[in-house]
């Protein structure tokens, strides 16, 4: 059995971070996804799909991300039923991330009409998986020639 998803699109919220009784961490949250096609009245439709993500990578989100800030998501389906304040049966289908990748720096989803792309010292690290941070600026020169040794070189 196979139940995957992987998702790219622009949170339409700030995350709402809580924790359990226990101390975990836990964030809700939700992702709009662009469809691929457009309506017929020409424009294009979203979906906008409800996430929630747990521990480490929850407080991560909630404290470097906000609404517009573009975000990957992988992760699974889940569903699950709970009973109102009314004793009404309420069916709930969501995403539990297991990774969380951001697509932007820090801020640059207000400055989306700006060429080129800055990143921040302040920036977490773009993989949560590995916890590694790399403070070199790739993108220092704009788009000029980069000098590399064969030392530089993995291979």
């Amino acid at each position: 059995m196979m139940n995957r998803v992987v998702l790219v699109g622009r949170l339409t919220r700030d995350p709402e971070l809580r924790y359990t009784p226990n101390g975990v961490a836990v964030a809700n949250f939700t992702v709009a996804c662009n469809r691929p096609f457009s309506g017929q009245d020409g424009n294009r439709e979203a979906d906008f799909i409800n996430c929630v993500v747990w521990r480490r990578p929850a407080e991560n989100l909630a404290n470097y991300m906000k609404k517009g800030s573009l975000i990957g998501v992988d992760g699974r389906i889940q569903t699950r039923s709970y009973d109102n304040q009314e004793g009404r049966r309420v069916f709930v289908t969501e995403v539990v991330a297991d990774n969380i990748q951001f697509l932007e720096s820090r801020g640059s989803s207000q400055d989306r009409g700006s060429a080129g792309f800055q990143t921040n010292q302040n920036q977490p690290p773009q993989d949560y998986n590995n916890d590694r941070r790399n403070d070199d600026d790739i993108f220092e020169k704009n788009g000029e020639p980069i000098d590399l040794s064969d030392d530089d070189l993995p291979f």
